[in-house]
């Protein structure tokens, strides 16, 4: 379980984020430590259907009820983010970011490019944010720029082969390759440092989640964090395990197993401590408020995803 509110007064002190260029950018989005948090919000536009990798703990789904990532109600054109986004500030005038974690992978396709396109040009002051698993980050960096994108987070549940290998069991390149376990995971890694690295060249703030799985990569988590702020990071955030699909069997890591891993972290990059684990279609201010019934309302849409 992750721990309350209550229970933070005995943590370190949240550090700022390492990159004194990014000050102001930290301090209006509330998922990058700053003092936005519990103030300004965020929505999510579930614009990316596809995915090239499969962990073994991702189910997506189409529901109402499900609060973690990889669940919509809907999965919107790239050309109906305008309306949406219109709408959603009329909801909630605090949301000062407009992200897109999904479902799918949102490089996998072009969709959130396309969609963050048409959002800088009417919205350029809304901060873009993209999440992504890394793989085809490295090749997309100038389009995400072009498109105003300032911020994107990069899942990288760690750094070693055998280690992603029992967390990821297949990866699919650009060409439609598929590469499975251990050699998936040595591509997926190579890709994700690579690509932090020309994002952060580039001047995007980089933050990394990091699944924490009990038993395959807490042990795992010092020399991830190590690693990636090598490559540009600014940020982390571990994310305990919600035990489904091929790890079902692994229990959710408890508050100490959890403490244990930001404190191993927290040596090489500040640690991000407020995750809800939102959804891909969350609306509204983290924790407090979410417009998403409001904003995408209308029958559940019959449709599936595709992991490549």
């Amino acid at each position: 379980m992750i721990a309350s509110d209550t229970m933070t007064a005995s943590r370190p002190r949240e550090a700022a984020p390492a990159d004194e260029r990014h000050r102001d950018l930290a301090n209006r989005h509330p998922c990058l430590g700053g003092t936005a948090h519990g103030t300004s919000g965020r929505m999510h536009l579930p614009v990316s259907p596809a995915c090239n990798i499969q962990c073994r703990f991702c189910r997506r789904a189409f529901n109402r009820d499900e609060s973690r990532p990889g669940v919509t109600g809907r999965i919107l054109r790239p050309t109906e983010a305008i309306h949406y986004v219109a709408r959603a500030l009329e909801l909630c005038p605090a949301i000062t970011v407009v992200g897109i974690a999904g479902p799918g992978d949102t490089l996998a396709t072009d969709h959130a490019v396309q969609a963050f396109r048409l959002i800088d040009l009417e919205f350029p002051r809304l901060i873009k944010c993209l999440s992504t698993n890394g793989l085809r980050l490295e090749e997309k960096v100038g389009a995400l720029v072009e498109a105003g994108v300032s911020t994107v987070t990069v899942t990288v549940n760690g750094v070693d082969p055998e280690v992603v290998g029992k967390i990821v069991s297949r990866v699919v390149d650009e060409t439609g390759r598929v590469h499975h376990d251990e050699r998936g995971a040595a591509l997926l890694i190579e890709r994700q440092l690579a690509g932090i690295r020309s994002a952060h060249a580039s001047g995007i703030f980089i933050k990394i989640n990091m699944v924490l799985v009990p038993g395959i990569n807490d042990g795992h988590v010092a020399e991830t964090a190590a690693a990636v702020k090598e490559a540009g990071a600014s940020m982390l955030n571990l994310i305990p395990l919600i035990p489904q699909h091929e790890l079902a069997h692994v229990p959710e890591p408890d508050f100490k197993a959890l403490f244990k891993a930001q404190r191993d972290a927290e040596i090489f990059l500040p640690i991000f401590r407020h995750c809800r684990r939102c959804r891909a279609d969350a609306c509204g201010i983290p924790g407090q408020q979410d417009f998403a019934a409001q904003l995408y309302g209308g029958p559940l849409a019959a449709q599936t995803f595709s992991h490549g």
